[in-house]
């Protein structure tokens, strides 16, 4: 048998090691994090799913919190979007906070401003969209939807949608041509192009009200059926933020049930496992920190995105509770003497693609949680590229807790790339690097993980965010 050289790296399956307790440890935690995948479809329902856990672990709103106190448990909402939670540490936060980031958008189908038309030749009511982040958008075609999201009304009152939440409630479609007459108009279309954005229409009603003298009359039966339901009419959806996503459960996969399926794993995966991270965290020497933000899907913009001032504000309201009238300079101090993991997933290699990565540094299901020095595209375009010293330190806690880990990149330097909140916390001089789990089919409807990897990740989060 050959012997392996103790200077080599040997990279392994966790599997091939694993004990049957630790196998039941990471059954157990996906099976804790379907159910999360289940109810928190969109960014709203996930921080609701979350805020509820994270009072069930003790966590109280920051307001309520009225001066310092280690191992105090705070969070903080904001505009229904994000939650960030913290374990008050020993050392003062001027010293730095140890913070992962990650992300709970994820690519779906947006309704327009004026969604609602009826084909008048076919006598068919359909919703326009545009997509959110990066699609393929052939993949979304004969896939059951369901709809979520806020409408506000014309007095200013508003309602939740939830269609497809029930078993028995109804889904949406978008409908695609047989293979017996696409021979021309798509067959010939390149990939990109098979379903083309404005094609992306969602059939929600057939059947015409009763009165003859009305014109349109299945789209006036369906908002009957939005007025009956939620007090809608159709200037609502000027001021509405609905969004269609799959409604396929999450599930096992595999005959040894070794992965598990589901939508919008980028990113709720890390979500999730640092969210589980910070409730084991008792005191910890450093302040820890789990933010979930939205819009990374289509650059961090906006008010909720990492690029808002959200953390800022956070941050600056944990360093009041211990110094009521502290300088800016402190907050400078404090965000640049932090440390942070973007926790944000790569691309695990695709049995039938293996040819867009370079196989050295590929990210393999399985293997654990990926270290990723720097994201970007081409020559690192937009990266944050984290400093040799910083992901030394991140080996370093990961090895002494016997984290399962790997180093990897996101695929050859000229296929293509893509881009984390990491560089949005750089800029505020801490350092950072980017850190989660491999993912297949990543931005699909039905996304794939190792559950091996998805408790290494809940590993490797929890032992950063204790380290002193």
């Amino acid at each position: 048998m050959a012997k392996e050289h103790k200077l080599l790296m040997n990279p392994k399956s966790i599997w091939e090691t694993a004990k049957e307790s630790d196998k039941k440890n990471f059954f157990a935690l996906a099976k804790d994090y379907s159910v999360f995948l289940d109810e928190g479809r969109t960014e709203r329902l996930a921080v609701e799913f979350l805020t509820r856990l994270a009072q069930k672990h003790g966590f109280v709103p920051l307001e309520k919190q009225k001066k310092w106190q280690a191992g105090a448990r705070v969070y903080a909402l904001n505009h229904s979007k994000n939650i960030v939670l913290a374990v008050l540490g020993k050392k003062p936060l001027e010293q730095g906070a140890n913070l992962i980031a990650s992300h709970l958008d994820a690519p779906r189908v947006d309704l327009k401003q004026n969604p609602l038309y009826q084909d008048e030749e076919l006598q068919m009511a359909l919703l326009r969209t545009h997509y959110y982040g990066g699609v393929k958008k052939y993949q979304w075609v004969n896939v059951p939807l369901g709809l979520f999201g806020r409408v506000i009304r014309r007095d200013g009152t508003y309602v939740d949608v939830a269609l497809g939440k029930h078993p028995d409630d109804p889904c949406l479609v978008i409908p695609d041509i047989l293979p017996h007459l696409n021979k021309k108009d798509q067959s010939e279309r390149k990939a990109g192009e098979v379903i083309k954005g404005e094609e992306m229409l969602l059939i929600c009603g057939g059947i015409p009200v009763a009165d003859q003298d009305i014109k349109q009359r299945v789209k006036a039966a369906v908002m009957e059926h939005l007025h009956r339901l939620y007090k809608m009419e159709e200037e609502d959806f000027v001021s509405a933020e609905l969004e269609a996503v799959p409604l396929t459960p999450a599930r096992f996969v595999g005959f040894d049930k070794s992965f598990l399926g589901g939508y919008g794993q980028d990113d709720k995966i890390c979500s999730y496992t640092s969210v589980r991270a910070i409730f084991d965290v008792k005191i910890p020497e450093r302040t820890a920190v789990a933010i979930c933000v939205d819009k990374e899907e289509i650059g961090s913009e906006g008010n909720t995105g990492m690029q808002a001032n959200f953390i800022i504000n956070f941050l600056g309201d944990l360093m009041a509770l211990a110094q009521p009238k502290y300088s800016e300079s402190s907050l400078r101090k404090c965000l640049a003497n932090s440390s942070a993991l973007s926790g944000d997933v790569n691309a695990a290699v695709e049995p039938n693609f293996k040819g867009v990565h370079e196989m050295s540094n590929a990210c393999r299901a399985g293997f654990g949680i990926a270290i990723t020095k720097y994201t970007g595209h081409g020559g690192k375009g937009g990266a944050s590229d984290a400093n040799a010293e910083f992901v030394g330190h991140v080996r370093k806690i990961f090895n002494r807790a016997g984290v399962p880990w790997q180093a990897a990149a996101l695929g050859k330097v000229d296929e293509g790339g893509g881009g984390t909140v990491a560089k949005y916390l750089a800029k505020h001089g801490m350092n950072v690097l980017d850190c989660g789990p491999g993912l297949l089919s990543m931005h699909s409807p039905f996304e794939l993980v190792s559950v091996a990897d998805l408790h290494a990740s809940y590993l490797g989060y929890k032992a950063f965010l204790v380290a002193g």
